[in-house]
């Protein structure tokens, strides 16, 4: 994707690649190396953005937050309505999710790089959970 990057965030990304908080080095070692089939990036500059991870073949984004997320809702909402708008889809975690519930946050990301499809007409069923 040439002339996606601000050239500007190339050494922000890389300082952020080596100060990682746990939640991120978590999931980066739950979905790195092709894990789940498809090849994710960590820190990634797109545009203005630093992206948390993305895979770029599937057009998705997972961003992991911590609290200064709650203050930032509007600016993280019209981030998202930006990369929609590139194309992607993103996935949002807090990090307690991520480092209490590293299964669940798997199967979200799973269930987004493998959307199931049911022909027209065919009603999902749900399973129950106990």
């Amino acid at each position: 994707m040439h002339g996606q990057t601000n050239a500007k965030l190339t050494t922000a990304a890389r300082q952020l690649r080596r100060t990682m908080t746990d939640a991120e080095r978590k999931l980066w070692h739950l979905i790195r190396g092709e894990q789940l089939g498809v090849k994710f990036r960590r820190q990634h500059p797109f545009r203005n953005f630093i992206l948390d991870f993305v895979c770029l073949e599937q057009r998705i984004v997972i961003e992991v937050d911590g609290s200064q997320h709650a203050e930032n809702r509007l600016y993280d909402d019209a981030r998202s309505i930006a990369l929609e708008q590139a194309g992607f889809h993103t996935l949002r975690f807090w990090n307690n999710e991520v480092l209490s519930q590293p299964d669940a946050v798997l199967q979200a990301i799973w269930n987004a790089l493998n959307p199931r499809t049911f022909p027209p007409g065919e009603k999902v069923k749900e399973i129950s959970r106990s």
